[in-house]
């Protein structure tokens, strides 16, 4: 499994972990219940849980330039930003870009062209800017509490 692959998931994830060397752990969930109604949005289903039944995806980031998390209650929606994906995503433009090219002394040319990726988990947003792709795997449960 590679990031771009991840572009493409639509479903619900959880922040697990973050830890150095820059690892986040993402949990994916389900959604408890079922449809009340078919024009009932604002209460249809039950609670959005984290799936037991499958692995946790790992995502290592070898070398980093910046990262950030977030409160998703503070995050607001901005149409400045461009970027493909949904809940992994990679922006081609956005603020935090912004900021790190007026706060810091990266470029193109040291340490080289860089990215934002994003993952926008139920309760945060975590950014990190690198000049190279994350490594994707997955970590079965049992192994995680060993």
């Amino acid at each position: 499994m590679n990031y771009s692959e991840l572009l493409q998931y639509q479903g619900y994830i959880y922040l697990n972990s973050v830890f150095e060397p820059l690892i986040v752990d993402i949990d994916r969930c389900k959604i408890n219940g079922i449809p009340v109604g078919e024009n009932d949005t604002s209460s249809s289903y039950g609670s959005i849980d984290v799936d037991d039944t499958l692995p946790i995806i790992r995502l290592k980031f070898d070398w980093y330039i910046a990262y950030s998390v977030r409160n998703e209650s503070f995050t607001a929606m901005d149409k400045y930003e461009v970027y493909e994906g949904r809940v992994f995503s990679l922006y081609s433009k956005s603020r935090y870009l912004d900021f790190i090219e007026v706060s810091t002394i990266a470029d193109d040319i040291y340490p080289g062209p860089f990215k934002h990726y994003g993952i926008n988990a139920l309760n945060h947003i975590i950014d990190v800017i690198s000049t190279e792709s994350p490594s994707v795997s997955v970590i079965q449960r049992n192994a995680q509490q060993e």
